[in-house]
């Protein structure tokens, strides 16, 4: 019998500065900060928590050994979609009064589970972050 995913626990997201992408994520998608201490020779470990999932927050340059990392590492290069209960309006509003710039939206998209009203901005490396909600 084949293994059978169920949910996503967590995902990683290289970054060139983890003190400026964390505080990024705090202010703009309100996630909250976790930074983990492994004890003395290991790197301590900073997480996004939101809902029952993480991000962890990896410097490009971490230590492929300590973080066991992929073969091509490069900040930027993510594209995030994230859920909320927020409309597209107050998203655009939101965004807007951060001082974010909208890269298009809101726009129709196709979810997991159906039609996705979408707003697209990019965090503070580039990557393109998606603020979703499904239509009702």
């Amino acid at each position: 019998m084949p293994v059978k995913v169920d949910a996503l626990d967590h995902l990683v997201i290289n970054v060139a500065d983890v003190d400026r992408t964390t505080a990024w994520y705090q202010k703009v998608l309100g996630m909250a900060l976790q930074v983990t201490d492994l004890g003395p020779g290991r790197a301590r470990r900073t997480s996004l928590l939101f809902g029952n999932q993480k991000i962890n927050v990896r410097p490009k340059d971490a230590d492929k050994v300590d973080w066991f990392t992929a073969d091509q590492v490069a900040a930027g290069s993510d594209d995030l979609c994230f859920l909320t209960s927020s409309t597209p309006d107050e998203v655009v509003a939101h965004l807007q009064g951060l001082g974010i710039a909208i890269e298009e939206g809101p726009v129709d998209k196709q979810g997991a589970r159906g039609t996705l009203r979408s707003v697209y901005c990019r965090d503070p490396d580039g990557s393109l972050i998606e603020i979703s909600s499904y239509r009702e």
